[in-house]
């Protein structure tokens, strides 16, 4: 699997976020895409993108969520869902393909191509998601991870 450099640019969003243990992440993205989705269709806005989720772990082991869809301009929200953005710059990008279980390989490659090229993570990673049907062995998410190259003479291998 590659990794591929790009640069991005600021990208609003409309999310749902919630703070959530392990145990409780799996079902609560499927409902929050829903959500996410049906507030933009209330609202009369064309999501411009594929759904996406970002999580961050915090010290007490539970993940604070972000998960919903990029739009064209800033939403108000309503108090469920919320206005965001994703963060402009550069970028790596692995792209896995088939089981959702097999992900983790998407993960390594960004690391193999972080150390390569001596650079170190500048916040947290987000999924893309695409895909369609039951039949999820087709599906593609793409991990954007976003990244600065580091200080000469600061990595270590």
């Amino acid at each position: 699997m590659q990794a591929e450099f790009r640069t991005v640019r600021e990208q609003p969003t409309a999310v749902l976020r919630a703070t959530l243990g392990r145990r409780d992440v799996v079902g609560w993205f499927d409902a929050a895409f829903s959500t996410v989705a049906d507030y933009l269709y209330r609202h009369g806005i064309a999501a411009c993108g594929f759904p996406f989720a970002r999580d961050h772990l915090l010290p007490d082991g539970s993940y604070l969520l972000e998960a919903g869809f990029p739009v064209p301009a800033e939403i108000e929200g309503d108090g469920e869902v919320r206005p965001s953005s994703l963060p402009a710059g550069p970028v790596v990008v692995a792209r896995h393909i088939g089981s959702y279980a097999d992900v983790a390989d998407a993960y390594q490659a960004i690391d193999d191509w972080l150390k390569a090229e001596q650079a170190v993570r500048t916040g947290d990673a987000w999924e893309v998601y695409r895909g369609a049907g039951g039949d999820r062995s087709g599906y593609t998410t793409e991990v954007v991870q976003p990244f600065r190259l580091a200080p000469v003479g600061s990595f270590t291998h």
